[in-house]
Protein backbone atom coordinates (compact mmCIF):
# COMPACT_ATOMS: atom_id res chain seq x y z
CA UNK A 1 0.00 0.00 0.00
CA UNK A 2 3.00 2.43 0.56
CA UNK A 3 3.72 2.19 -3.22
CA UNK A 4 0.74 3.54 -4.30
CA UNK A 5 0.30 6.14 -1.02
CA UNK A 6 3.61 7.22 -0.98
CA UNK A 7 4.00 8.78 -4.55
CA UNK A 8 0.73 9.97 -4.63
CA UNK A 9 1.16 12.06 -1.86
CA UNK A 10 3.79 13.47 -3.19
CA UNK A 11 1.78 14.90 -5.55
CA UNK A 12 -0.58 16.46 -2.85
CA UNK A 13 1.81 17.29 -0.33
CA UNK A 14 3.58 19.48 -3.36
CA UNK A 15 -0.24 21.39 -4.26
CA UNK A 16 -1.00 23.96 -2.31
CA UNK A 17 -3.39 23.67 0.93
CA UNK A 18 -7.10 24.12 0.03
CA UNK A 19 -8.62 26.71 2.10
CA UNK A 20 -11.70 25.25 4.21
CA UNK A 21 -14.69 25.85 2.08
CA UNK A 22 -18.62 24.37 2.60
CA UNK A 23 -17.78 21.92 -0.39
CA UNK A 24 -14.09 21.16 -1.36
CA UNK A 25 -12.72 20.92 -4.80
CA UNK A 26 -12.58 17.21 -5.67
CA UNK A 27 -9.88 16.17 -7.60
CA UNK A 28 -8.38 12.82 -9.14
CA UNK A 29 -4.81 11.56 -10.63
CA UNK A 30 -4.57 8.60 -11.34
CA UNK A 31 -1.03 6.05 -10.37
CA UNK A 32 -0.36 2.40 -11.51
CA UNK A 33 -3.68 1.90 -13.44
CA UNK A 34 -5.41 2.85 -10.71
CA UNK A 35 -7.92 6.28 -10.37
CA UNK A 36 -8.25 8.21 -6.90
CA UNK A 37 -10.22 11.31 -6.37
CA UNK A 38 -9.80 13.48 -3.02
CA UNK A 39 -10.67 16.58 -1.57
CA UNK A 40 -7.88 18.37 0.96
CA UNK A 41 -8.66 20.47 3.76
CA UNK A 42 -6.85 22.37 6.13
CA UNK A 43 -7.63 21.88 10.11
CA UNK A 44 -5.21 23.89 11.75
CA UNK A 45 -2.12 23.34 10.99
CA UNK A 46 -2.73 19.50 9.82
CA UNK A 47 -3.62 19.12 5.85
CA UNK A 48 -6.21 16.62 5.82
CA UNK A 49 -6.70 14.59 2.42
CA UNK A 50 -10.05 12.10 2.32
CA UNK A 51 -10.86 10.34 -0.84
CA UNK A 52 -11.47 6.61 -2.42
CA UNK A 53 -10.01 4.70 -5.45
CA UNK A 54 -12.34 4.35 -7.53
CA UNK A 55 -12.58 0.89 -9.00
CA UNK A 56 -12.78 -0.91 -5.70
CA UNK A 57 -14.24 1.93 -3.76
CA UNK A 58 -11.51 1.56 -0.86
CA UNK A 59 -11.41 4.55 0.97
CA UNK A 60 -8.18 6.33 2.84
CA UNK A 61 -7.51 9.40 4.68
CA UNK A 62 -4.32 11.09 5.48
CA UNK A 63 -3.48 13.45 7.97
CA UNK A 64 -0.42 15.79 6.89
CA UNK A 65 1.21 17.17 9.73
CA UNK A 66 4.43 19.04 9.29
CA UNK A 67 7.05 16.10 9.56
CA UNK A 68 4.59 12.72 9.85
CA UNK A 69 1.83 11.70 7.66
CA UNK A 70 -0.91 9.09 9.50
CA UNK A 71 -4.49 7.97 8.64
CA UNK A 72 -6.26 4.87 7.20
CA UNK A 73 -6.28 3.06 3.81
CA UNK A 74 -9.19 0.88 3.53
CA UNK A 75 -9.51 -0.60 7.21
CA UNK A 76 -5.51 -0.57 7.45
CA UNK A 77 -3.85 2.32 9.49
CA UNK A 78 -0.57 3.72 7.94
CA UNK A 79 2.22 6.55 9.21
CA UNK A 80 5.38 7.28 7.64
CA UNK A 81 7.48 10.25 7.71
CA UNK A 82 6.46 13.29 5.14
CA UNK A 83 10.76 12.55 4.20
CA UNK A 84 9.91 9.49 2.78
CA UNK A 85 7.45 10.65 0.33
CA UNK A 86 8.34 10.86 -3.21
CA UNK A 87 6.43 13.29 -5.99
CA UNK A 88 4.38 11.73 -8.77
CA UNK A 89 6.30 11.79 -12.02
CA UNK A 90 3.38 14.43 -13.81
CA UNK A 91 3.03 14.40 -17.18
CA UNK A 92 3.20 17.67 -19.26
CA UNK A 93 0.07 19.39 -20.28
CA UNK A 94 -0.16 22.04 -22.59
CA UNK A 95 -2.48 24.62 -21.30
CA UNK A 96 -2.73 26.59 -24.55
CA UNK A 97 -1.57 26.30 -28.09
CA UNK A 98 -1.56 27.98 -31.26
Amino acid sequence: MKKIILPALGLLALAPATAVAKDAEVKRFQHDGATYSYTVTQVGDTRVITGVEERTGKPFTLRVGEHRVRGTVGSQQVSFPLRAVEPLKADKTTLASR
